[in-house]
C-alpha cells in the first residue's frame, strides 16, 4: 500500500556499532568530537558533533546542541539538534530547535522548541533543496 521513496536513505543507527560510551557516572565538561556512534548515559556540558550518531539514555543529559546523522532521544537535550534522522522516545525530553529530514516522536516525549525539516535530494556529487 505504501512504498518508500528509493532516494531516502534509511540511517538504523541500531544496527550500527557503538564505540564509545559514557557511563551514567561519567560527567563531560567541554565539546564532544568524534566520527562514530556513541551512547551516552552521563552528562555532557558542551556541544556533540559526530559523523555516524547518537544514542542518548534515559538517564543522560546533553546541555548544549547535537550535529550527527542519526539521533534517538530517550534522555534530555537541552540545546539545538541538528540531524538527518530522529527519534524522541517518550522518555526523551529536547528543549531547543530541530532541523532534521525525518522526525519520529513516540507519545508521552517532550519537546518545546522551533522544527525545520527539509528534505534533501542527492544528485550525484550535488545536493539539492527540492522546489517550493
Amino acid at each position: 500500500m505504501f512504498k518508500r521513496n528509493k532516494q531516502t536513505e534509511h540511517l538504523d543507527i541500531n544496527q550500527q556499532e557503538i564505540s564509545t560510551l559514557i557511563g551514567i557516572d561519567i560527567t563531560i565538561t567541554g565539546e564532544l568530537i568524534g566520527n562514530s556512534v556513541i551512547r551516552v548515559d552521563g552528562k555532557i556540558f558542551g556541544n556533540v558533533k559526530t559523523d555516524k550518531g547518537i544514542v542518548l539514555g534515559e538517564q543522560g543529559v546533553i546541555e548544549g546542541n547535537i550535529d550527527t546523522k542519526s539521533a534517538i532521544i530517550y534522555g534530555t537535550v537541552n540545546g539545538n539538534v541538528k540531524v538527518q534522522q530522529l527519534e524522541i522516545k517518550k522518555t526523551g525530553k529536547v528543549n531547543g530547535d530541530i532541523k532534521t529530514e525525518t522526525l519520529e516522536i513516540e507519545l508521552g516525549a517532550n519537546y518545546n522548541g522551533k522544527l525545520e525539516m527539509k528534505h534533501l535530494i542527492k544528485t550525484e556529487d550535488k545536493i539539492t533543496l527540492p522546489k517550493s
